[in-house]
């Protein structure tokens, strides 16, 4: 079975910072990359505003070429991959989304996003504590 173009590019990105890939790409980390995220995200915005379906199609190619090399430094040091980030966020639009998946009633967009900011809120709260319990944890060992 062929596979699909978005397992085609996680498969290229992987290549190109194996050995057998290539020296710029196999030298970047988090860091050296934050440059080009940043220059990404503003070369979508550009294009959006210029609503030129081509320049999206294009610019939103090369953040998404940002997301996988950030998830493929990761996933080579094996804390996650390109489908961890995925069912990850899915699992945050469902959370996020009560309106429509847990049959809360909302009536107005900013009632949707009085919503969502309460969830992230917290969400973060729930993450800070999660974290003190780990670091906790690993200071008894």
């Amino acid at each position: 079975m062929k596979k699909k173009p978005f397992d085609e590019l996680v498969d290229l990105v992987a290549y190109l910072r194996s050995p057998k890939g290539c020296p710029w790409d196999r030298k970047q980390t988090h860091v050296s990359l934050i440059k080009y995220l940043r220059e990404e995200a503003l070369e979508v915005e550009k294009a959006l505003k210029r609503g030129r379906w081509h320049e999206i199609e294009d610019e939103l190619g090369d953040l998404l070429l940002q997301i996988l090399l950030h998830s493929q430094i990761e996933t080579e040091r094996g804390r996650f991959d390109i489908q961890d980030v995925a069912r990850a966020q899915y699992l945050k639009l469902k959370r996020r989304h009560p309106h429509v998946f847990a049959g809360l009633k909302i009536e107005t967009a900013q009632g949707v996003l009085d919503v969502w900011e309460r969830i992230k809120r917290r969400e973060r709260v729930l993450r800070r504590a999660d974290v003190r319990a780990r670091e906790s944890r690993r200071a008894r060992r």
